[in-house]
């Protein structure tokens, strides 16, 4: 992970029931928020700079450094009371297929702020001997990170939750207890 960056570790969302099928109703009706709908689980982040610009002697302007700060934030459900042995097991098997598939989503993101990075220190553009119109240009470079990572993790969420999916496989196991 680049440096100054962490994870806040997960943020358990409470959910009810006493089967695997209750647990996975109570998710669709009080799993983690995303926007306006309710998830299994997500992967958020907030993604902060210190970077340094310097005017150049030919007038020109450089990112010399940049510096990130990131926290990762999983956001995952949590049964709010205790389970039988037997629901137990599939929870916490299903649990533990959901967090590792949250943390590919966090490997995206360190890997697009590592990209970013690659991007961005020693970036320079001519007759900017102010540095005001580097980020512009810049801006546009970082956009399309972004977009990438998006596009990314969407296609990583697509084949997990396809038929036949890992994530579709550990929901028929929660439900099934297969």
């Amino acid at each position: 992970m680049p440096t100054g960056s962490r994870s806040s570790g997960p943020r358990p969302t409470p959910i009810y029931g006493r089967t695997g099928a209750q647990l996975y109703e109570s998710i669709g009706e009080n799993g983690p928020k995303l926007g306006r709908t309710r998830a299994i689980a997500y992967t958020d982040f907030r993604l902060t700079w210190r970077r340094d610009y310097r005017p150049q002697n030919d007038g020109s302007c450089k990112l010399v450094s940049a510096t990130p700060k990131l926290i990762l934030t999983y956001k995952l459900p949590k049964p709010a009371s205790k389970l039988s042995a037997a629901t137990k097991r599939r929870w916490n098997s299903f649990i533990k297929g959901i967090t590792a598939h949250e943390k590919v989503h966090g490997e995206m993101i360190v890997d697009m702020v590592e990209k970013i990075i690659a991007v961005s220190v020693g970036f320079s553009h001519p007759d900017d001997p102010k540095c005001k119109k580097i980020y512009g240009e810049l801006k546009k470079h970082l956009s399309a990170l972004s977009k990438e990572q998006r596009a990314r993790s969407r296609d990583f969420d697509r084949d997990e939750m396809s038929n036949g999916g890992n994530v579709h496989q550990l929901i028929l196991a929660l439900i099934n207890g297969g």
